[in-house]
């Protein structure tokens, strides 16, 4: 019963995380902003994720998990109702700045919600038979395909009831979805305890911290590409700068994004499946780890070939970047799905919410060099150069990935 209300309470949190971030993308895009400006909307909205993850297991291994969890969907509320007041008579850096602080309140209540839903696996799923991998997964890939139905949903939503209307709504559902949280939640999660010290939220394990790194790497080398620079390509493609063209152009894009995070998802939640991981050892998942990072990389490294061949933003790079990205997100779920679970066997239920804060915290900074990179490389080199960091940054997470010590030789 608490898996499945946590569970709940987390696909809520993400659908309007997922429609958020389209709306802030494509509305201010439309205003006029460029890649980089755009990039900066979303800089603290990083920036707050990895204090809060840092800070987070400390507060939850002192507080409980339930006190994070609602903490995270009432600061979202509130975000969500503080960005309904966004004037569009104001000054660029005026606009800039508040959306900035309202994307870092949205940052900090993510990252609550996500610890407080990752470190309750560890502590409900049962061990045997690899069911801590298939409990991870399935919370992780639902997730993240709830989070494309989200950025559907922004894109439709900006499409019919404008920002603001969009906004509203979503802090009204989410505060309703709260409510019944509080209302359902069964007891049984940690409720804290006094004793805990901030101090130990850096772990000892070399095995956490290598794979702390290697997430590092493996969500910039996404969201190098995700945040700014493939919207902001498809746009150009799409769009003829009338209405209508603006209206299909949200409508095609929000559609690829949802469709590539629903994919994302859906071979995250059936990774343990795909590895075989019931009949497999923690130290064959360590090595698989190393193999799926590689493979990874050849990925990107093909688009950045398909687009320095390419003259400008012809039909034939479109449709390969596409499918390249698509199968990008397949292999790329694969290699998240891995980290997801090693991250929770290295760790001990006592260190389970410090561990899994001080891993998200790196994670949040992950995507924070992808997000600056991004608006920074497309706005600079195009997508050629884009896809090139992206190709560099999956190597690098392939390497620290190897340095991972299997427990049976350790």
């Amino acid at each position: 019963m608490a898996y499945g209300v946590v569970t709940a309470a987390y696909w809520a949190f993400m659908l309007s995380d997922g429609a958020l971030r389209m709306l802030v993308l494509l509305h201010f895009h439309i205003l006029g902003f460029s890649p980089v400006q755009l990039a900066y909307l979303f800089v603290l909205y990083e920036i707050a994720g990895m204090i809060t993850n840092l800070c987070a297991g400390w507060i939850a291994a002192r507080f409980g998990l339930t006190s994070t969890l609602y903490a995270g969907l009432a600061l979202q509320v509130l975000a969500l109702l503080a960005l309904s007041r966004l004037d569009p008579a104001w000054a660029t850096g005026v606009s800039v700045a508040f959306v900035m602080l309202v994307q870092g309140a949205s940052g900090v209540a993510k990252d609550l919600a996500k610890m407080s839903s990752k470190s309750a696996v560890k502590l409900l799923a049962p061990s045997e038979g690899g069911g801590l991998f298939r409990w991870v997964a399935l919370l992780t890939g639902s997730k993240n395909a709830v989070k494309g139905l989200g950025f559907l949903l922004g894109s439709a939503l900006l499409a019919t009831l404008g920002f603001a209307g969009a906004v509203l709504g979503m802090a009204l559902i989410l505060f309703v979805i709260l409510l019944a949280v509080v209302l359902t939640m069964p007891a049984g999660l940690p409720r804290g305890s006094k004793g805990a010290k901030f101090s130990e939220v850096f772990s000892k394990s070399a095995n956490v911290n290598w794979l702390s790194a290697a997430r590092v790497f493996l969500f910039g080398a996404r969201d190098v590409w995700f945040v700014v620079g493939i919207p902001i390509y498809f746009y150009a493609v799409l769009s003829d700068g009338s209405e209508a063209g603006n209206r299909a152009a949200f409508f095609s894009i929000g559609g690829f994004m949802a469709l590539w995070i629903i994919l994302y998802g859906a071979v995250q939640a059936s990774a343990p499946a795909i590895l075989r991981a019931a009949s497999r050892s923690e130290t064959d998942l360590v090595h698989a780890a190393r193999r799926w990072a590689w493979a990874l990389a050849a990925i990107p490294a093909l688009l950045t070939i398909a687009a320095l061949g390419s003259a400008g933003p012809d039909p034939w790079l479109t449709v390969s970047l596409v499918i390249g990205l698509l199968a990008f997100g397949a292999v790329f779920a694969v290699n998240s799905a891995l980290h997801s679970y090693l991250i929770l066997a290295f760790t001990k239920a006592e260190r389970v919410t410090m561990d899994v804060g001080f891993y998200y915290m790196a994670n949040a900074g992950g995507r924070l060099l992808g997000t600056v990179l991004s608006g920074a490389t497309y706005q600079s080199g195009g997508l050629s150069l884009m896809l090139a960091t992206a190709t560099v940054m999956v190597g690098a997470s392939a390497l620290l990935t190897g340095r991972l010590t299997p427990p049976d030789t350790a």
